[in-house]
C-alpha cells in the first residue's frame, strides 16, 4: 500500500506533465474518499486504504487520458446540488451557476409579489438550470424541455435525486412549449453557442455531446429559433435569460432588434470580466444596477 502524501505527490507530477491542473489529484480524492479535505491532510502520512488507492490510481489514470472528472466520478457539483452526469449531457460549468444566481436575483426584483412564476428551462440537458431554480425558488412552476431523450432522462433522475418537481418535454427547442399551448413568465436557456468549426479541448469534443455545444456556422442557431418563436409562449409581460458566448454581445443585441425590436436588454459580465449572461426583457422595465 502507499501513503496519501505519495501517491498526491506521484499523480500531482503526472497532472504537470500532462497539462491537467494539479488541484485535480485532491479534488478526485476528496470525492472518492468522503472526507473532508482537512481530514484528508490530518492522516496524509498514513497509508491509503487498499480499495481507495486502487479506485483513485484507476480514476486518475482516465483523468490523465483527459476524460472529464465527472464523467469518472459520474456526478458533478452545481449550485450546492450533485447532479448526475454522463456522456449524453453537457457537464454544469461555473458560468452556469452565475447564470442561475443572475436570475434568481431578477424573480425578486420583477416577480415580488406572483404566487406562481411560470418557468421553463430550453435544452435542459441534465436539468441543472431547471433544478437549481426551482429548488431555490419555489414559486416557480418549471418545465424543462430537450430534444434528447436520453438527457431527459438524466435529467428526470437529477430531478428525482434532488427532490425536484417538474414537467419534462421532448422536442426541439419550443416546439413541445408551443404544442401545450405552455405559457410563460421567464424563459431560460444555456443553448449550443460554439460555432460549428471552432477548436475544441480534447476532453470537451470527446466526451460531451455535439448537439449541446455548436450551434450553427456562426454558434447563434438556437438563440435565432427562440427569439423567432419566443412570442407563442411568452406572456405579454416576460423575461428570458440565456447564457452566450463572451465574443458574441453584437451578434446577439442585433438578432434581439431584429427579432423583438420592441424588447430591452442587458448583458453581464461573468466572474472572469467575460460577456456571458443575456437578460431580455419584454414590458418589463430593466433599471440598470
Amino acid at each position: 500500500m502507499t501513503i496519501f502524501s505519495k501517491a498526491v505527490r506521484e499523480y500531482r507530477k503526472a497532472c504537470r506533465e500532462n497539462d491537467i491542473p494539479e488541484e485535480t489529484v485532491m479534488t478526485y480524492l476528496v470525492e472518492i474518499s468522503r472526507r473532508e479535505r482537512y481530514d484528508l491532510y490530518l492522516h496524509y502520512e498514513e497509508e491509503m486504504p487498499e480499495d481507495l488507492e486502487k479506485e483513485f490510481r484507476a480514476g486518475m489514470e482516465r483523468i490523465l487520458q483527459d476524460e472529464p472528472m465527472a464523467h469518472v466520478l459520474g456526478y458533478s457539483w452545481f449550485y450546492g446540488y450533485k447532479m448526475l452526469v454522463n456522456g449524453d449531457v453537457l457537464i454544469p460549468r461555473v458560468e452556469t451557476e452565475e447564470l442561475c444566481a443572475y436570475v434568481l436575483a431578477r424573480l425578486d426584483r420583477y416577480f415580488p409579489d406572483q404566487e406562481v412564476i411560470s418557468c421553463a428551462d430550453v435544452g435542459t440537458g441534465s436539468g441543472a438550470i431547471g433544478i437549481t431554480v426551482k429548488l431555490e425558488e419555489p414559486r416557480t412552476r418549471m418545465t424543462v424541455t430537450d430534444i434528447s431523450e436520453e438527457a431527459l432522462a438524466v435529467a428526470r433522475k437529477n430531478a428525482e435525486l434532488n427532490g425536484a418537481e417538474m414537467e419534462f418535454l421532448a422536442g426541439d427547442m419550443l416546439k413541445p412549449l408551443i404544442e401545450k399551448k405552455v405559457t410563460l413568465d421567464v424563459l431560460i436557456s444555456n443553448p449550443p453557442y460554439i460555432p460549428q468549426d471552432e477548436q475544441m479541448e480534447r476532453s470537451v469534443v470527446d466526451f460531451e455531446p455535439h448537439v449541446a455545444l455548436f450551434g450553427g456556422e456562426d454558434g447563434l442557431k438556437f438563440y435565432r429559433d427562440i427569439f423567432r418563436d419566443c412570442k407563442q409562449v411568452l406572456k405579454e409581460r416576460a423575461m428570458m435569460a440565456f447564457e452566450m458566448g463572451w465574443n458574441q454581445r453584437e451578434n446577439l443585441t442585433n438578432l434581439v432588434h431584429e427579432y423583438l425590436p420592441e424588447a430591452e436588454t442587458e448583458i453581464i459580465r461573468d466572474m472572469s470580466g467575460k460577456d456571458r449572461i443575456l437578460f431580455v426583457y419584454l414590458n418589463i422595465k430593466h433599471d440598470a444596477e
